[in-house]
């Protein structure tokens, strides 16, 4: 796994050992920054389930002027912090070693306002629906963040339009998805 584009370009990112994280393969990561790349330069950028930061790097390596990653897992996080270190991108990040509900929490009481966030929960235990429960109601969003979901291809969004969001684009790959949602505007 590597950096695709931007100031770290090529170099190559660790992951840990095991079944614990699922990296989002070089190809579809290229994909998503495709599809993201003008709301990239400048923004702040929430990356959820972490894994091995590759996501935030790739948002920091691309102008991003901040990236907080979450990851619960102690090993993973130690990953990230290595790579940001690799990456000479650790000035622009923060790292957060906890779940996600709890980060949330804490982040609101910082006064972040994000414009990108990007979640890869585990699949099928609900941990996305539960997220954008949170920020429908959150200081952390307004109507132009962009909220992209890596999951499943069987993962349900109807639910979505009763929390306030509208899924403004989705793309399928053979085994899983992106689903980008945005919050309606309040009326």
């Amino acid at each position: 796994m590597r950096v695709i584009a931007g100031k770290a370009r090529r170099l190559i990112l660790k992951t840990i050992e095991g079944l614990d994280t699922r990296p989002t393969t070089d190809r579809i990561k290229e994909t998503l920054f495709n599809m993201i790349h003008d709301q990239i330069p400048d923004c702040c950028f929430l990356d959820l389930f972490s894994g091995s930061g590759a996501i935030g790097i790739e948002a920091l390596s691309r102008s991003a002027k901040l990236a907080v990653m979450v990851e619960q897992n102690p090993k993973a996080a130690e990953c990230i912090r290595e790579n940001l270190k690799t990456t000479r991108l650790q000035d622009d990040a923060v790292v957060m070693n906890c779940d996600v509900l709890t980060a949330l929490k804490r982040l609101e009481d910082k006064d972040y306002l994000f414009d990108v966030i990007f979640m890869d929960p585990p699949y099928r235990m609900e941990w996305e629906k539960r997220v954008l429960e949170y920020l429908a109601g959150s200081s952390l969003i307004n109507e132009v963040t962009t909220i992209i979901t890596e999951a499943s291809l069987d993962t349900d969004f109807d639910y979505l339009k009763s929390l306030g969001y509208e899924i403004t684009r989705e793309k399928n790959y053979k085994t899983n998805k992106h689903v980008f949602a945005a919050r309606t505007e309040k009326e």
